[in-house]
């Protein structure tokens, strides 16, 4: 099973491997005018930062929704999947997962109508949230304790052409831009014991075609779609397949035109068929060679597109069209970060893989901490948490008290300093059994934090705007 680590590596190194591949006749593509070199290689570079948000967004629907024997399957289309459990070092789907909420997940398929959400009245101590994406991954919009608030509804989901009446009882209609869309649906649990509460919860989660909604017979059918498998053989031989095949579902924003008609001129497009392994030789140089550095500027702008505080690399990197505006480097690092994540307004991301001095935190070689002073946690309408990652896989961590963050929630168990500041232990071996219930394990090498604060506070002190609020993260110490 591939993770979307090994596709983002595996599509920027297919370049490494043509040298040794035997040139064959050129195909209908090859032989058509195709750009000079530098121009073919330019295009190649802003298809890879354009397309890959799309191509990782399609493979976490392929396994969540498609491939029925992957280990990461949770239900066909337009059905709700609810998980009673938190995301653990088992769950390599989605890099950075989110382990402070059970998910319910639900990807639509809106080619033949439009899809009903129902939601249940959720008590005002409770947050949740039900975060629309949509196969560009723009968050196309919100439903839940800070969008449309704690009572029950109905909401309409429809696709980019639909243009139908909305029916009584509907609050909201959400407009996706793609034909295929996610639901991540995340609700709040309090301590372990909670779980039951929960699952009351998700229970209440509804999904339905707008036919079933009105009691009406069901008059069209979506076809039958022959979904190319995710691996990493196909990835090496075509990263621009996976884009061809998931463009055909969506139409081009005004904003995606120009990218668009760059990709036509090396034969990448809806409706089109890209063969990597058909190409001269030079050309397959050239399109390698632009996804590589494609890939190196999505790392450098994550590293530096952000505000770094205290060593926290603090941005809004979320958001629907309008927000990222045909900013397709801002939309990569995102997905590169950990797709699916909120708009600022719902939650703030603060992520490090270095010290404030920009020292790589490596658990194999330091022991650290980080300390929140009386008093100044972070400032939430909802709750915040610290979780640890893998510094290269960003996955959780395999550790022997299968603790994986540290949240507000678990406020009442952890040991305060006498001044009354406190400090989570960040290492891979527990600190003493003193200090136990305030360390977060990390990996046995490089680390990755990010904290993750929901329904951020407008008002002061705040984290927004986002890194430049009132409310700045503690910087992470190391211990001698």
């Amino acid at each position: 099973m591939i993770t979307k680590r090994d596709l983002l590596r595996a599509a920027a190194l297919a370049a490494m491997t043509v040298t040794t591949m035997t040139p064959v006749p050129a195909s209908a593509q090859a032989k058509a005018e195709w750009p000079d070199i530098i121009e073919a290689k330019r295009i190649a570079e802003e298809g890879f930062i354009y397309g890959l948000p799309i191509v990782m967004n399609y493979a976490v629907m392929y396994e969540f929704s498609v491939d029925t024997k992957n280990s990461q399957f949770k239900a066909p289309f337009n059905q709700i999947k609810n998980l009673a459990y938190v995301a653990t070092y088992k769950d390599t789907a989605v890099v950075t997962p989110n382990s402070d909420t059970p998910y319910s997940t639900l990807w639509f398929d809106l080619r033949a109508e439009p899809m009903v959400v129902s939601v249940p009245a959720v008590e005002k101590s409770r947050y949740y949230t039900v975060q629309l994406i949509d196969g560009n991954t723009f968050n196309f919009g919100y439903i839940g304790s800070r969008a449309t608030g704690i009572d029950a509804g109905d909401y309409m989901v429809v696709g980019p052409n639909w243009q139908g009446a909305t029916p009584p009882g509907i609050k909201k209609v959400f407009q996706s831009s793609t034909q295929f869309a996610f639901a991540a649906i995340r609700t709040q649990l309090f301590n372990p014991e909670d779980m039951p509460n929960v699952v009351k919860v998700q229970a209440g989660y509804k999904a339905q075609p707008l036919s079933a909604y009105l009691k009406q017979p069901v008059t069209t059918a979506s076809a039958a779609i022959d979904f190319p498998k995710v691996d990493a053989e196909l990835v090496k031989k075509n990263f621009f397949e996976y884009l061809d095949f998931a463009l055909q579902f969506a139409p081009a924003g005004p904003e995606e035109r120009t990218i668009r008609e760059k990709l036509a001129r090396i034969g990448v497009g809806a409706g089109k068929t890209f063969n990597f392994k058909d190409l001269p030789l030079e050309h397959k140089l050239e399109v390698g060679l632009g996804m590589k550095e494609g890939e190196e500027k999505v790392e450098k702008y994550l590293a530096g597109g952000q505000k770094d505080v205290n060593g926290w690399k603090i941005g809004s990197l979320f958001g629907d069209r309008l927000f990222y505006s045909g900013d397709w480097l801002k939309r990569a690092a995102a997905a590169k970060g950990g797709i699916y994540g909120n708009d600022a307004a719902e939650a703030v991301y603060p992520m490090t893989k270095t010290l404030a001095n920009g020292e790589v935190l490596d658990s194999s070689k330091r022991r650290y901490t980080i300390t929140f002073a009386a008093g100044q946690y972070p400032p939430v309408e909802a709750f915040w948490s610290v979780t640890m990652y893998d510094g290269k896989s960003q996955l959780l961590i395999e550790n022997p008290i299968n603790r994986y963050l540290i949240n507000s929630p678990m406020l009442p168990g952890m040991k305060k300093n006498p001044d009354g500041s406190l400090t989570l232990h960040l290492q891979k071996d527990s600190p003493g059994a003193d200090k136990e219930s305030n360390w977060l394990p990390a990996p046995n090498g490089e680390m990755y934090l990010v904290m993750r604060l929901y329904w951020p506070k407008t008002e002061a002190p705040s984290i927004l705007p986002p890194g430049e609020g009132t409310w700045q993260p503690p910087a992470i110490v190391a211990l001698q």
